[in-house]
């Protein structure tokens, strides 16, 4: 017998993430003969279909492609009814190796009328690009200089009163001591610099030990955050002897900042008549640097400015149905008004290189993605590894039925528009538009790059929960789920569950987010990673240690 749903049920009850799929996502247990409307069609289930699990649209041959985030994710390899579950049994992976759903040239930009004429309130760099923060940044050319960069930190925290952990030491105090009668008394302090957004401090475990090529992609990772959009300017301390040299930083700075426009002041412990000499002349760069970074105020900048990276973490079953496809229109809405998006972890792109390549302006571009995913697969195998071609049974389970599936959801988080360059680990980004960049799937090491390459505003998916953040780009978080959002809402920013809902579209919650990413860049709105001083950086390190 039917068991007819009504429409808005119906839209509750399935999803269909992309125009051109011929599958649509149960996102609840779907009984067998039950009907299901969407797209102005009613389908009756052939079977049951489990929740997160996906169904035909139409009636598939043996041989045809199962389309899902308007890309190929896998071939059937039977004929499948309409309403009939896709599974193991009957799809094999697959993609578009000859005919990729994606064509050059052939992009549909998405409406972006609402935005029209908007601007962001941004810091103006005298080399023209504009930050969405602005922060002085002091940084260790090697590991030996990580207490001293400690000491910075905690000295300067104290005199400027804004200890990010003050609430926690005075929780502390109060459990030993019980709560004194000062620091209740006690007036938050007036803002010393207010157009600044606070002092950095890097620390890393590289700059010696290692080879060469470590060494100066670790200088050109620095040289990156130190010419980033959002930094003011920096103090860098060499200890003298490592690897890391000051003239290899100092080179690789001015690869990127030809006419020497941002202030960098580098010390040297080895050079210094004590460390006391060394930290006071340190303090004084930083003040004297905020004092300056302070003159500069937030103005109106064109949407074209901001270039927003885009990262998964601790994702789950639903972060390839809303979160990721989520920030995919929101690149998409960017790219249309002039912006930038920035896509990495290669990792996670295996499986639909192909619609990627076919996204590639041209072929310089797509040559360049093709040779540096293939000396990233060939490296990986000289150490024993290799990019997963199979889906584990936890992903089988949550509906990943093929490696592509699995791939063309996270790679979602970059859109569909066209791919204009591909960049290597600590190369800038140059070009307006969508840009690929070559980076581990580790999730800090991945943000570590996309700050280092220029992005200064980064969207952060998961469906788990990660407290993610980076010292100089604000990180936004957007939980596939709104249970996450619920119970980690001290680190989730936006909540992209009414997708899985069926409350909200993924188009309707795209103009929101953008919207908060904009608010974001001019001040508005403070990441929930920034209010919690969660900053972390971790370089790539590709070579060995020696």
């Amino acid at each position: 017998m039917t068991q007819p749903i009504a429409s808005d049920a119906g839209r509750l009850a399935t999803l269909r993430v992309h125009p051109a799929d011929n599958v649509r996502v149960a996102l609840k247990d779907l009984p067998e003969g039950c009907e299901v409307e969407g797209d102005g069609r009613r389908i009756r289930l052939a079977e049951a279909v489990r929740h997160k699990h996906k169904f035909a649209l139409q009636p598939l041959a043996a041989g045809d492609s199962v389309i899902m985030y308007g890309v190929t994710v896998g071939r059937a390899t039977r004929p499948i009814a309409e309403g009939t579950a896709i599974t193991t049994e009957n799809t094999e992976h697959g993609t578009a190796t000859t005919t990729p759903q994606a064509r050059r040239g052939h992009w549909q930009a998405p409406d972006t009328g609402a935005f029209a004429g908007a601007t962001f309130e941004g810091y103006h760099r005298p080399d023209g690009r504009v930050g969405t923060a602005n922060v002085w940044l002091v940084v260790p050319l090697v590991f030996c200089e990580n207490r001293n960069i400690e000491v910075l930190r905690q000295s300067v925290a104290d005199a400027l009163g804004e200890d990010p952990y003050r609430d926690y030491k005075r929780m502390a105090r109060e459990l030993l001591h019980g709560t004194t009668q000062a620091e209740e008394a006690a007036l938050p302090r007036e803002r010393l610099f207010p157009n600044v957004d606070g002092v950095r401090f890097l620390t890393h475990t590289l700059g010696c030990g290692g080879t060469d090529e470590d060494a100066q992609a670790l200088c050109r990772l620095l040289a990156g955050y130190i010419c980033h959009p959002n930094v003011a300017g920096a103090t860098v301390l060499s200890l003298g002897c490592q690897k890391a040299q000051i003239e290899m930083l100092r080179s690789a700075v001015a690869a990127r900042d030809p006419q020497g426009l941002r202030p960098v002041h580098y010390l040297e412990q080895q050079a210094s008549a004590s460390e006391e000499a060394l930290i006071r002349e340190a303090l004084t760069t930083i003040f004297d640097g905020l004092a300056e970074a302070n003159r500069v105020e937030r103005s109106a900048a064109p949407l074209g400015e901001l270039c927003i990276g885009v990262e998964c973490g601790g994702s789950d079953g639903f972060s390839g149905l809303s979160a990721n496809p989520l920030v995919g229109a929101v690149i998409d809405r960017l790219v249309a008004l002039g912006g930038s998006g920035m896509l990495s972890e290669f990792p996670e792109l295996c499986g639909v290189e192909h619609e990627l390549i076919a996204r590639c302006r041209d072929d310089r571009v797509a040559e360049r993605f093709t040779a540096l995913m293939d000396a990233y697969q060939r490296h990986a195998a000289r150490v024993g590894a290799d990019f997963s071609m199979n889906p584990s049974p936890g992903n089988i389970r949550d509906g990943l039925i093929t490696d592509a599936m699995k791939s063309a959801g996270a790679a979602k988080k970059g859109g569909d528009s066209p791919i204009v360059d591909v960049l290597d680990y600590t190369e800038p980004q140059t070009r307006k538009g969508l840009n690929l960049l070559c980076s581990p799937g580790n999730d800090v090491e991945s943000t570590t790059a996309l700050a280092g390459s220029g992005a200064n505003l980064i969207l952060f998916t998961t469906g788990l929960g990660t407290p993610t953040g980076n010292p100089v780009t604000p990180v936004l978080k957007i939980s596939s789920n709104s249970e996450l959002a619920r119970r980690m809402a001290d680190v989730i920013d936006f909540d992209a569950g009414p997708i899985i809902r069926g409350e909200a579209t993924i188009d309707e919650l795209a103009d929101r987010l953008l919207q908060q990413c904009i608010d974001t860049a001019s001040g508005r709105y403070r990441p929930r990673a920034v209010s919690l001083a969660q900053y972390d950086f971790i370089p790539w390190k590709r070579g060995v240690s020696l």
